[in-house]
């Protein structure tokens, strides 16, 4: 009835009266006992199926024990993520009912936090409704772009009929049929979990309704369900995007434009802004964007180049600009990642420094959730004492507060944003 885990023998103790149930390490029980919600599969010692069963079911919802058989409350369980448990109570025995129930609750509690954080209005009707762990719903990410909404189910435990129907429930209950709700797999979370493709047609709303317009900080930008990153745009940046603006001056790169977020808002200040990204695709979207802004259109082109590329040759021939933007994706996808990632932003950090006339602006960002505020301040301050320029922090910034940290769980302050003036 137990399965051990890497060979482990299995400590029975009182486990099996809870079933089912993961044991797991000591380090891991302290983790989790302190706050932290994910247990890594090298930290689950012993699987312990329900009664009658021979082995956990995919998905399923678990108790979560200590070595001794102490509970530390219930988790989702994914059999093939090495993430392999993600806390969602401090109950234990949650039965798979129960934890809908919690889930539809949560939503509700999400979505009522972001009309207080967040309102929808004329300048702005765009936000992240749900937000995974720090909404107590672990695997679940939901955005509103206008009139659309699109969630992704990232885990075995909530990519299931019954979760589906109280999201459906809880946005309807919120927005009624003022939105269409799509669902979108991330493909290699899909293929990671090995979870089905999703329904074929809108969970909720009008099918023909694959595309929109939206509005941050008055700025308009176009949204297709079916194109892009993730849910498709990046909103934690949201209020970055303005107070870059608001030290935006003269000339400007924008490092890794993606579909134009930074650019366009500091058009609203510069007398011309390039913004550069390696993808042909994300440049296209670039482009329509402008578009929906005639006012800034103008002082706003687009090079399609790889960054570190660029930066060396700018940096090289003696180009300059008063405002230059950094926001490369995730560098550190793992841990052991991080190292390369540190020279990878100090490279860029180091070069952009270099080009900027004196008193220009830096405004440097990474989102990688394994490269903390601690290591990214000491990589940009090592970039400025190679730079023999005196670099001034003026504000340190995360995202945007519809997207709130855990502070037990450090790996949901993945954002990091600087703005400096260079000297």
């Amino acid at each position: 009835m137990f399965e051990g885990i890497k060979g482990r023998s299995p400590r029975l103790g009182s486990a099996e009266s809870y079933g089912p149930a993961a044991l797991v390490a000591r380090r891991a029980a302290e983790r989790v006992r302190a706050g932290h919600l994910w247990v890594y599969r090298s930290d689950v010692e012993t699987l312990v199926p329900a009664q009658g069963a021979t082995e956990l079911e995919a998905g399923s919802v678990v108790t979560v024990l200590d070595g001794r058989g102490l509970p530390l409350g219930s988790a989702l369980y994914s059999a093939s993520s090495q993430l392999m448990l993600r806390m969602v109570s401090r109950e234990t025995g949650l039965t798979r009912a129960q934890y809908v129930a919690q889930v539809g609750l949560r939503l509700r509690a999400a979505l009522a936090l972001r009309q207080q954080l967040a309102p929808a209005s004329a300048e702005d009707n765009a936000c992240r409704l749900v937000f995974s762990e720090a909404d107590g719903l672990p695997g679940i990410v939901a955005d509103r772009y206008n009139d659309l909404v699109v969630v992704q189910l990232l885990t075995q435990g909530t990519a299931r009929q019954d979760v589906r129907a109280a999201l459906v429930e809880g946005m309807q209950e919120q927005f009624g049929a003022s939105i269409t709700l799509w669902e979108r797999p991330d493909p290699k979370i899909r293929e990671l979990e090995q979870l089905e493709p999703p329904p074929a047609g809108p969970l909720l709303g009008d099918a023909a309704r694959t595309s929109t317009r939206f509005r941050i900080n008055g700025t308009s930008f176009h949204y297709d369900a079916g194109a892009g990153q993730k849910t498709g745009a990046f909103l934690d940046q949201r209020l970055n995007y303005a107070a870059a603006a608001q030290y935006a001056r003269g000339t400007a790169l924008d490092i890794c434009t993606y579909q134009g977020g930074f650019a366009l808002h500091l058009a609203q200040h510069c007398t011309a802004v390039t913004g550069v990204d390696a993808s042909r695709a994300a440049l296209e979207v670039a482009d329509r964007n402008r578009e929906l802004n005639p006012a800034v259109a103008g002082r706003v082109d687009w090079l399609e180049a790889d960054a570190f590329e660029l930066l060396r040759e700018y940096e090289s021939t003696g180009r300059r600009y008063d405002t230059i933007v950094l926001d490369p994706p995730a560098f550190a996808k793992t841990r052991r990642a991080a190292e390369n990632a540190l020279r990878g932003y100090k490279e860029l950090n180091l070069r952009a420094m270099k080009m900027l006339r004196p008193g220009g602006t830096l405004v440097t960002c990474s989102c990688s959730h394994h490269v903390g505020l601690p290591a990214f301040l000491d990589v940009v301050a090592a970039a400025a004492s190679d730079s023999g320029r005196r670099v001034q922090l003026l504000e340190v910034r995360g995202a945007a507060p519809d997207h709130p940290a855990v502070l037990t769980l450090p790996e949901t302050s993945y954002l990091k944003c600087l703005i400096c003036r260079v000297d």
